[in-house]
């Protein structure tokens, strides 16, 4: 066997350059008791940056897996925070950690919403699947699935006082669910067009919803007491409402009985925003006083909510001046005037704060009020900035003040071109407004300069200076020591696409959509203010051509220049005289990016046709055609002393070849846009990559071989994991396909669980087997025999018993996957798994996690077990014993309930101090009769 050649394996080091990603909301987060306002979380790709707005410094970093962020919720009591991604998935992270132990598989596609209930115990989340689902995070388990909508899920709100919850979608609708029921006792019609936002108001009084025009809908909800006998069930035209089924035909039209015994809506009229577009986010702060809402653009309108006691101060002002103007008009007519009658609108309850001015467009809002009546509004732009800003609201024409504002660690707009310094140390990105030089180690921006838009760069040799190429056919040349614009040349009057250093480092070559390729060299000359000396280039050939350049590069032996053309063919011209020596022409469409090997032997193209060629540079043959990408190849580069080269496309991907063997050696995925460009340093242990996503990646070389089998061995299998992981989900028997469904979903995870568990009880019942073996033997031998071997995994899980270990697999299994991998397994193994259910019950393990597996086994194969003769001593065997043993411990809860009760009554008697008792509100209490006794001494005085 012959030496296989040897690839080391490129992973991801970090992201940077991100400051917020556009899909996810901004949150203010609180962490560690700190200051109120002043940390805010938002999402950077995969990842949860927490910024500290007043330092302007990331200070957490909640590390995501592979999908984006969609979304972002704050738990009530601050401590935690939920993050739903791109794929459905939902992970609640501890924000005194930054580690995530609780997961949530249950929606298809992204994840739109979340929101906590007021004790933060339940979560509910809504999708682009157009579900809705309520997990209780105590349990750590799915509670259902509410079907309803038939688009996208905008907003999802419990209310406090009572179990419903209202959601809204783009599917114009407001819906009202019954949690109690899982059922849908209300739809609300009245909207002409997307629902983008939903608000409750006034104590939950009111409804406030943002649609796709300039208004801002309200609607007053009544809610009606139920006066039915307990236990009597709600009856809808002859059915109850358990039965009713998912008839969206009738939703409309329901029965005003059924609404009216739980609420009942009516519109009370509309605000007008200034914006004229749809609402892009409207929120609230937490007491619901003030409402933030904006469109597409870059002003935020601020609305504050009175008090109904304001409300009133207002109406009376409005009846005396309107009784002052009866009473002027009585005057002037001699006829007597009617008493004037007052209306009370939505105008007097809501009014205009103050518009918030940002520097861009806004994307996302998050508001908190803060003591003494100031509000502070955060706003995440989509330019990748984060702005805070801070007003008082009491004050009579308030006035918004930007407290901090985030541009440092990021680009305004995409990055189109990357360098690496000579030394490996530092990176250079440029933008369309800046060009940013970074530390590779830190990831720290060393230099910030103004530019225009540059789309190629490079460092000058010796680290000093960069030049950039921009899209006005410009050279810009920037000292970076004291991060000036040293010069500017007019180097071209089209785009500047490409930048060449010449291999001698004595000059360059540009190429532009002028159809000329000029050559340039470097000067030092002296510049007339200072005196000193400082860096030019002076212009020495044009080679004059019939179509625009896309990309020009040297050899390393500088003996020939190659030109990508707008004709999708490659020319190759001698440096020295300028003569036309190859055409490398196969591309059906212009050639993007190329570059040449460092031994002068090979080049390779990539194209937008999605192929990259390698030829060889002696007879310009296609030496092999290979289908990269799935989109344009956008840039492409050997790395340094070898023919490994890498491409970046847009179709999100990064991909290493071997251009002598024509093979794909990696793929590297991260990025969640198209990847505009690339650089790998000197020494190949780096490489930065830019994106649409505006992130910049650091990938790092390590020293991990890859073998090229396995690793496609590992792509087929990812494959196939995913392929069954969305296949159809196992259907209940006798469960109808109605508004509510259990909230599981069937993914890699909970098959593998299901398999974990089959497993468990095939070894179970193999050492079962062993020991009616033994005990046979024994019998016909007359004397005892020594036991046989144990199985090596129950040695290694301390010599438990067979039974003890299938607890222990079941107990692995996360919580919330555990209904969903039960329902994946078949039903051969329920009846042994019925039976150790039974032990473990008589033994009292795991009590409360064997009923929950026990009855939702029950539910599901209910028919099957039912009818099975076999497993009627177990059922009765496991009533009995289920009731007793439940009974048992919910007496024992009870008995230490009241015990630590009474304890608690012992120590405040003899201590005189309240326990669990609100510190904060007794001082408030104290300070108020402390202030009615002053004022009470000061009135005798």
């Amino acid at each position: 066997m012959g030496l296989t050649k040897q690839y080391l394996r490129y992973v991801t080091s970090a992201v940077f350059g991100v400051i917020g990603s556009q899909k996810a909301n901004i949150a203010y987060v609180t962490l560690r008791g700190g200051e109120r306002g002043r940390y805010v979380a938002v999402a950077a790709c995969e990842h949860v940056f927490i910024w500290d707005v007043r330092k302007g410094e990331k200070v957490l970093i909640l590390q995501g897996q592979k999908h984006e962020v969609t979304f972002l919720c704050p738990s009530p009591d601050g401590i935690h925070i939920a993050v739903g991604y791109e794929d459905g998935a939902v992970r609640i992270f501890s924000l005194l950690s930054g580690e995530s132990n609780v997961s949530f598989n249950g929606h298809k596609s992204a994840v739109t919403v979340l929101h906590y209930d007021r004790l933060g115990a339940r979560l509910v989340t809504g999708s682009k699947d157009t579900d809705v689902i309520v997990w209780d995070i105590i349990n750590e388990c799915g509670l259902y699935r509410l079907r309803g909508h038939k688009d996208i899920i905008t907003q999802a709100l419990f209310l406090k006082d009572k179990n419903l919850l209202v959601t809204s979608s783009k599917d114009s609708f407001v819906k009202w669910w019954d949690l109690d029921t899982q059922h849908c006792f209300k739809t609300m019609v009245g909207h002409r067009s997307e629902v983008w936002g939903m608000l409750l108001l006034n104590l939950e009084t009111r409804l406030l919803t943002g649609s796709a025009d300039s208004e801002l809908r309200a609607w007053d909800i009544n809610y009606v007491q139920e006066e039915k006998a307990e236990g009597e069930p709600k009856v809808k035209k002859g059915k109850t409402l358990l039965d009713e089924d998912d008839d969206e035909d009738n939703e409309e039209g329901e029965d005003e009985s059924v609404e009216e015994r739980i609420l009942s809506c009516k519109k009370a009229g509309s605000i007008l925003r200034e914006a004229r577009d749809r609402v892009i986010s409207l929120t609230t702060d937490a007491k619901a006083r003030v409402i933030a809402c904006h469109g597409n653009d870059s002003v935020l309108e601020l609305f504050t909510v009175l008090s109904e006691e304001e409300v009133q101060r207002k109406m009376t002002k409005k009846l005396k001046k309107a009784k002052k103007k009866a009473a002027k008009a009585q005057e002037d007519t001699v006829e007597e005037a009617a008493v004037p009658v007052v209306e009370r609108t939505l105008k007097d309850e809501i009014i205009r704060l103050t518009n918030v001015k940002a520097s861009a467009k806004i994307r996302w809002v998050d508001c908190l009020s803060c003591p003494g009546g100031e509000l502070k509004v955060a706003l995440l732009l989509q330019n990748n900035t984060i702005e805070t800003y801070s007003l008082k609201t009491s004050d009579k024409t308030p006035t918004a003040n930007k407290t901090a504002r985030l541009t440092l660690g990021g680009h305004r707009t995409d990055v189109r071109t990357l360098a690496f310094s000579s030394d490996n140390l530092a990176v250079l990105s440029a933008s369309g407004d800046t060009v940013k030089v970074w530390n590779r180690s830190t990831l720290q921006v060393i230099r910030t300069m103004a530019c225009e838009y540059a789309l190629c760069s490079l460092f000058v040799p010796g680290d000093r200076q960069i030049i950039l190429g921009t899209k006005s056919g410009k050279l810009q040349i920037f000292e970076l020591a004291s991060g000036s614009l040293l010069e500017t040349v007019d180097a071209h009057d089209g785009a500047l696409w490409s930048l060449s250093l010449a291999p001698d480092q004595r000059g360059i070559v540009t190429g532009s959509a002028d159809k000329t390729v000029k050559f340039w060299e470097f000067e030092l000359i002296k510049d007339q203010g200072t005196g000193q000396k400082r860096l030019t280039v002076k212009h020495t050939r044009t080679l004059q051509l019939e179509e625009d350049v896309l990309c020009v590069r040297f050899s390393p032996d500088q003996r020939l220049l190659a030109v990508s053309l707008l004709d999708c063919t490659v020319k190759i011209f001698y440096t020295d005289t300028l003569k036309f020596f190859l055409s490398l022409y196969g591309h059906k469409l212009p050639v993007l990016c190329l570059d040449i090997s460092h031994d002068s032997t090979l080049i390779a193209t990539g194209s937008a046709d999605r192929n990259v060629k390698i030829w060889g540079l002696d007879f310009g043959d296609c030496h092999r055609s290979m289908f990269a990408h799935d989109d344009s190849v956008m840039f492409l580069q050997f790395v340094p002393k070898t023919h490994l080269f890498f491409t970046a496309g847009k179709d999100k991907k990064i991909k290493q070849w071997d251009a002598d063997k024509f093979e794909l050696i990696q793929t590297l995925e991260g990025h969640h846009r198209e990847v505009w460009c690339l650089t790998i340093s000197p020494n190949g242990d780096h490489i930065v990559s830019s994106s649409h996503d505006k992130s910049l990646r650091l990938w790092e070389r390590t020293r991990e071989p890859i073998i090229l089998e396995e690793e496609r061995e590992m792509v087929r299998e990812a494959e196939f994991e995913e392929s069954m992981s969305k296949g159809d989900a196992p259907v209940v028997p006798g469960e109808t396909q109605g508004e509510a469904a259990p909230a599981g979903k069937k993914t890699v995870e909970t098959v593998k669980a299901a398999e974990r568990i089959m497993e468990a009880l095939e070894l179970y019942k193999e050492e079962m087997r062993k020991m009616e073996e033994h005990k046979y033997a024994c019998e016909n031998a007359g004397k005892q025999l020594p036991p046989p071997k144990p199985n090596p995994i129950l040695v290694a899980f301390g010599n438990v018993s067979p039974s003890r270990y299938v607890l222990d697999v079941i107990k692995k299994v996360r919580s919330s996957e555990l209904e969903v991998s039960l329902l994946v397994l078949p039903f051969p193994y329920v009846p042994e798994l019925l039976r150790l259910f039974n032990s473990y019950i008589q033994q009292g393990l795991e009590v409360e996690l064997v009923c929950r597996c026990l009855f939702f086994l029950l539910k599901i194969h209910f028919g099957q077990i039912s009818s099975n003769q076999m497993l009627l001593s177990v059922i009765d065997e496991l009533r009995t014993n289920t009731l007793s043993k439940v009974h048992e411990i919910r007496d024992v809860m009870g008995f230490n309930r009241a015990a630590l009760q009474f304890l608690q009554r012992e120590i405040e008697s003899k201590e005189d101090v309240m326990f669990f008792a609100e510190a904060t509100g007794r001082l408030e209490e104290k300070k108020k009769r402390r202030r009615k006794r002053e004022r009470a001494v000061l009135t005798i005085a």
